[in-house]
């Protein structure tokens, strides 16, 4: 597997090996030994979700003590995945990552605690998939508004399809971190 360092520490890009012929292709997705070796986490939680093209969900996170880490990926169609950087004494609080993950190019994200998560659907029956490193708990959720002007996400879409959680979701500049 490749893995790149973003711009933002801690956050990552990984490429799976895969190995492809006439029959198709194969990949490793996971190794709990390799890929905690690498992040030092451990998933306790598999999420997977199914989504229509112009859906939008997002920007998701669990505050402490239930914060989760993320491993993301695609298993068909394809999204623009964001993540925004909210720990308080990194240099890139508030700074948000973005990157196409699809079928094709199986790219994957790890998205550390304190990060909130979104993604736009980009292809119908889009089917998402996440690895948690702490189980979900309801009272730990929140988010921040997908749209916020101060966080300036250019998501290329000005309608998309969003739940009415996500719709009153907190505005950046009255959100305090909790990492």
């Amino acid at each position: 597997m490749n893995i790149e360092e973003t711009f933002i520490k801690d956050l990552l890009v990984i490429t799976p090996n895969v190995f492809t012929d006439e029959r198709g292709y194969f990949l490793e997705s996971y190794n709990k030994k390799n890929h905690e070796a690498l992040l030092n986490v451990d998933f306790v939680q598999d999420n997977e979700s199914l989504s229509q093209k112009n859906v939008l969900r997002g920007l998701h996170f669990q505050k402490p003590p239930h914060a989760q880490a993320k491993l993301v990926r695609v298993i068909t169609g394809s999204v623009l995945d964001v993540v925004v950087d909210l720990r308080k004494d990194s240099a890139t609080y508030g700074k948000h990552f973005k990157h196409i993950l699809s079928e094709k190019n199986k790219i994957q994200l790890y998205v550390p605690k304190g990060f909130a998560h979104g993604f736009l659907v980009l292809e119908d029956r889009t089917i998402f998939s996440y690895k948690c490193s702490n189980y979900y708990n309801k009272a730990s959720e929140d988010a921040i508004l997908w749209n916020d002007t101060t966080l300036n996400i250019d998501w290329n879409i000005d309608q998309p399809i969003i739940s009415e959680k996500d719709k009153v979701a907190e505005i950046f500049t009255k959100f305090v971190t909790p990492f």
